[in-house]
Formats: C-alpha cells, sequence, structure tokens
C-alpha cells in the first residue's frame, strides 16, 4: 500500500516539473503514459474495495427478497418487526402482521424489508 502512495508522489513530482530538452519540448507520447500508470491501479483498488463487495452485496440482498415468504419472520427498513401474511411480488408488495393481539397488519413495499430473521429470533423466544 505505501508503495502504489510512493509512486503516486513521485508521478506528481515528475509531472511538476519542466521538460526536458528547453522550453516547449515534450515527447508526444511519454506524459500521457507517465499520467495513466498510477491512475490503473487506483482503478483496480477501487474495483476491489468499492465495486465489488458492493454488488455482492445487491445480489445477496436480491436473493433475500425473491426468497421471502408466508410466516417469515422480518424486519423492516423502519425497525419494525412483524410476521409475513401475504406476498404480491407482481405488485412489489407485502402485508405483515405485526401484533397479534389486536390483528394489527401494515401493507409495505418489498423492498422495504431489510432483514428476514431465520431460527435465531425462534431461538430468542422459546428462551424467553
Amino acid at each position: 500500500m505505501e508503495t502504489l502512495f510512493s509512486r503516486l508522489a513521485g508521478t506528481v513530482v515528475l509531472l511538476a516539473e519542466d521538460a526536458p530538452g528547453g522550453a516547449g519540448a515534450a515527447k508526444p507520447g511519454g506524459d500521457l503514459l507517465q499520467l495513466l500508470i498510477p491512475i490503473i491501479p487506483i482503478v483496480v483498488l477501487f474495483y476491489f474495495m468499492i465495486m465489488r463487495p458492493q454488488r455482492r452485496e445487491q445480489a445477496r440482498r436480491q436473493t433475500m427478497l425473491e426468497a421471502v415468504q408466508k410466516n417469515d419472520r422480518i424486519i423492516t427498513a423502519g425497525g419494525i418487526y412483524g410476521v409475513v401474511t401475504n406476498v404480491h411480488r407482481e405488485a412489489d408488495e407485502v402485508t405483515i402482521k405485526v401484533d397479534e393481539a389486536t390483528n394489527t397488519k401494515l401493507r409495505v413495499t418489498l423492498s422495504s424489508i431489510a432483514r428476514v430473521l431465520g431460527d435465531e429470533a425462534s431461538e430468542e423466544e422459546n428462551s424467553k
């Protein structure tokens, strides 16, 4: 990591200096190549640190939303816990029951589901 920054600093110093050979004399392709050498590793680093993990997270989330079905315990993006009672994929809508005693139900969009709770929620209820 340190070598990348030292190369970048060295390139910046080289670009700041005057071209060799007097005033206005420049090599036709050398400056572009010197500029691209530090940019390429930065682009590769950007891809592996930001783009790739973000795509992986989007794919995981899409798989989770496609697998939502009736009786799944979920948490919405607003922090509401509920149990899925109905899924309308065409309408991008999910109906969730949030209170057993009063039979309170909410209609939310499918994309507002933040997390599907698995066995850990059932285990927590059983331990109470």
